[in-house]
């Protein structure tokens, strides 16, 4: 593993930025492929040093995290260091955010061809993956918070890439606002931290907090900073930006969907874990399974493709959250990992729909129907097959069935909500219960989603005729992707399908020392609690699945519950989001506008007109004396007075230079008489 290795991870997408920006008159297919190239050598590099770790791994753990960078400012007591962490999470992050940005890259050659501001997309993509690394190398929270706004940046110009939308534009700014209150936060925490501790260092801090021990500073800074995963990773309640963030291109929501954007809220929450006390991992715990069941709900009465596979990210965003939460380390990162490949997959299969959709459209020249609604859809499995059995890969394993990555990272995931509550028992039992619904739920809704777009008889037989799977460009991201979402990927030797022994769990190298947990006792906790979360995770798949097939796929009502008021009632609550937005419209938004209102009257009624006015009056009548001042006396009186006294004296002066020689003579010795007079004075 070489240093020059981990900067040119970090800088090539730079590089890719910088070159799609500021070479406009190159050929842009060029430029892309470079891209898209650069994108694929940070993905060579990173799992070249992710073996390179294990290899070390499996002889001297302690070998396999390094610090490298350099001091960047030293003031006085004020001392931060450029430092990357390289070890085996960072590296492992660092493989799935690459491999999902060079997929993305490939996918989006295709999807974005023919738009005005090509190249731009990439310059822009180019940025958020540099933005993102810098997230995952940095061993700081001063500079992670530095690339974590760049994310919040360039995150802003992807959603808004199509602003000439009002509904694009709009939801970039509300992600971009709505993740500047937890970045506030964030901020708040970091500072809490260096004050506290007197570093910005992981390891420091840990260290620090350690001898400080769990006190009140300790347990708000870490909430604090838990603010900006809050934001970031769509956490209840700043979760409503990410579905309204699906008006940018699809490609761009399977990026900031899958391993980049929403999962740097988890990753950081994941860095700072090893200094966070038990109150302040209790919060992040509920807030993480409450978020995991409401995004579930919502989910179930969505009919935008998208905006169903967006809430199915709120949720398992969730999922990872409780997991730190109840102290399953491991679990958190498995799932961030697994979650990578089968979310993006299947944000890039509803992608190659939403693609056949528009094509079609174009060919029947009638763009009457949202190519997004699943309601439009209807018996796609014929026309595109690929693109039918990834995503139903990669549904089985968001679903947790066996066989498949995500079963093993929700089972641990569970095992460890279960183990939270026989460590604490009490109310503690609401957060095995909520991920254990919300698991149920999440197969409920992803085949609703499965049986609406590729079952049934299609919507419109003219726009059905015309559907056609698209170019390999498109499919071999899929392609990739569902292979990854099974669970030998990740089990490698071991080829048993209910046990996660292998490669990766050998790799992640759980915190020893922290100040909420006895990570020894989690441990075993979590291994006792892993038959009973099997079958928990089992049940609720299958039985999701169950109900999904009989209301969707054979249109079976059993007990006439879609005409009950109480269904209804909960399809309006749902399909409106628990009215959040209007909630947060009604007693935010419009509360704060009419404040700013009121503000902008005492602004230009008091300050603008009568202290800024006032004081613009004062000038004028001042300038006008000044005027009359400088005209009549300075200039009138004063200079012209003085040139006409130099006029008059140098005529009357004039009148001596006769022309005789006498004249000459006697100012002669006049001047030599007044000359010896005054020396004689002065001496």
């Amino acid at each position: 593993m070489s240093e020059n290795s981990v900067y040119l991870i970090l800088l090539l997408p730079l590089i890719s930025f910088l070159i799609q920006i500021f070479t406009p008159n190159f050929q842009n297919n060029i430029k892309i492929y470079l891209s898209s190239l650069f994108i694929l050598i940070c993905f060579v590099l990173s799992s070249v040093n992710l073996f390179s770790i294990y290899k070390s791994h499996l002889h001297d753990i302690d070998a396999t995290s390094i610090s490298i960078g350099f001091n960047w400012i030293s003031l006085s007591d004020l001392s931060i260091d450029f430092g990357m962490l390289v070890d085996s999470t960072s590296m492992l992050m660092l493989v799935a955010v690459s491999l999902v940005s060079f997929l993305v890259h490939i996918f989006s050659i295709e999807y974005m061809r023919g738009d005005q501001r090509y190249s731009r997309y990439f310059a822009y993509l180019g940025l958020f993956t540099f933005s993102m690394n810098g997230i995952v190398l940095s061993d700081n929270l001063f500079f992670t918070f530095i690339f974590w706004e760049l994310v919040g940046f360039s995150s802003f110009l992807l959603i808004g890439f199509w602003y000439e939308k009002d509904s694009a534009g709009n939801a970039a700014k509300k992600a971009f606002l709505v993740n500047r209150v937890g970045d506030i936060g964030m901020f708040l925490g970091i500072m809490t931290f260096y004050f506290a501790c007197g570093s910005f260092n992981y390891a420091e801090i840990a260290s620090a907090a350690m001898v400080i021990g769990s006190s009140s500073v300790i347990t708000i800074g870490g909430l604090l900073v838990f603010m900006g995963a809050i934001g970031k990773s769509a956490q209840l309640p700043l979760h409503v930006w990410l579905p309204d963030a699906m008006e940018g291109p699809t490609p761009v929501s399977a990026l900031i969907h899958a391993a980049t954007m929403v999962a740097a809220g988890v990753y950081m929450t994941l860095r700072i874990f090893p200094f966070l006390t038990l109150e302040a991992l209790f919060v992040i715990a509920f807030i993480g399974a409450i978020t995991a069941l409401i995004a579930s709900l919502i989910a179930t009465s969505q009919n935008d493709i998208k905006k169903i596979l967006a809430y199915s990210t709120v949720s398992q965003l969730g999922y990872m959250i409780c997991s730190i939460g109840v102290g399953a380390y491991f679990a958190a990162f498995f799932h961030l990992i697994t979650h990578a490949m089968f979310k993006a997959c299947l944000f890039l299969a509803s992608g190659s729909i939403i693609h056949s959709m528009h094509h079609s459209q174009d060919k029947i020249k009638d763009h009457s129907k949202d190519p997004q609604d699943i309601m439009n859809m209807g018996g796609l499995k014929s026309k595109l097959p690929i693109t039918f059995y990834t995503m139903l890969i990669s549904t089985l394993s968001l679903c947790g069935f066996p066989l498949f990555s995500g079963f093993l990272s929700k089972d641990s995931i569970i095992a460890g909500t279960i183990a939270f509550y026989h460590q604490f028992h009490g109310f503690t039992l609401l957060v095995p219960i909520l991920i254990i619904f919300s698991a149920g739920l999440t197969s409920f809704y992803m085949f609703r989603l499965i049986y609406l777009t590729f079952f049934g008889e299609p919507n419109d037989k003219a726009l059905f005729d015309n559907i056609k799977e698209p170019s390999l460009l498109i499919t071999f991201p899929l392609i990739i992707l569902a292979l990854l979402s099974f669970s030998n990927i990740f089990t490698f030797p071991n080829i048993n399908p209910f046990n996660a022994h292998g490669w990766f769990e050998k790799l992640i190298t759980l915190p020893t020392k922290t100040i909420g947990y006895d990570m020894m006792h989690i441990s075993n906790a979590i291994h006792h609690a892993h038959y009973d979360a099997m079958i928990w995770s089992i049940i609720m798949a299958f039985l999701g699945f169950f109900i999904s097939t009989l209301l969707y796929l054979y249109k079976i009502d059993l007990f006439n519950l879609s005409n009950s008021k109480l269904i209804k009632f909960k399809h309006s609550l749902f399909s409106n989001k628990f009215y959040f937005d209007e909630l947060y419209d009604r007693f935010l938004v419009k509360p704060f506008l009419n404040f700013s209102n009121r503000a902008s009257i005492l602004d230009w009624d008091f300050y603008d007109q009568i202290f800024i006015d006032s004081w613009g009056w004062i000038t004028l009548k001042l300038s006008k004396i000044s005027a009359i001042l400088d005209y009549s006396v300075l200039d009138q009186i004063i200079v012209d007075g003085f040139a006409k006294i130099t006029n008059k004296s140098s005529k009357e002066l004039q009148s001596t230079q006769n022309g005789v020689l006498q004249s000459y003579l006697i100012s002669g010795v006049l001047g030599l008489i007044v000359l010896i007079i005054i020396i004689q004075q002065l001496g």
